[in-house]
């Protein structure tokens, strides 16, 4: 296995999550993380040496997800990714409350889930994201405040069944 193969093969499940989160159809993301190899494949020669290679991956995968969204004139929503470990089985409680949850995170804005998806899930720095989104480092910062904290209002403002605090999951 070459250079390219390793880099790529050791991010595949990184990028498949973050494109689960903007498609949120399994089919979709296989698409999304099949065109983003693609190019990755045919800019290798032409990337930036010494550069991180992962956040160059998520920005090919972001853009081709962008492009693919202005062609089709429309934007998706954020998939379920915000679900417990897959050896366990959660109670039909924690399925509403991780429902509810996801809801109310697909009413963000794109930019805003993008980000939380990056920082919260895959563990991104901020310079990583900035990298990746092709955005300030500052431009990074406030976005992902600014989307804590409207997730953390959306929260307050519409509680889950049966939960008397209104509280679920706070990204942080």
């Amino acid at each position: 296995m070459n250079e390219l193969d390793s880099v790529i093969v050791d991010q595949l499940p990184s990028l498949r999550r973050f494109a689960l989160s903007l498609t949120r159809t399994p089919y979709d993301a296989d698409d999304l993380v099949q065109g983003t190899v693609e190019k990755a494949i045919l800019g290798w020669q032409q990337r930036q040496r010494g550069g991180a290679v992962r956040p160059w991956l998520f920005s090919i995968l972001y853009r081709h997800f962008i492009d693919g969204q202005r062609r089709a004139g429309r934007f998706k929503k954020l998939m379920q990714l915000f679900s417990g470990d897959e050896g366990e089985t959660a109670t039909l409680e924690q399925q509403l409350e991780e429902d509810h949850s996801l809801a109310l995170f697909a009413r963000l804005p794109e930019q805003q889930r993008s980000i939380l998806v990056l920082v919260s899930v895959e563990g991104m720095s901020y310079q990583e994201v900035s990298e990746a989104l092709d955005i300030p480092l500052g431009t990074v910062m406030s976005r992902l405040s600014r989307a804590r904290q409207a997730y953390r209002q959306l929260l307050e403002e519409v509680p889950a069944q049966g939960n008397a605090k209104g509280r679920l999951r706070v990204i942080r």
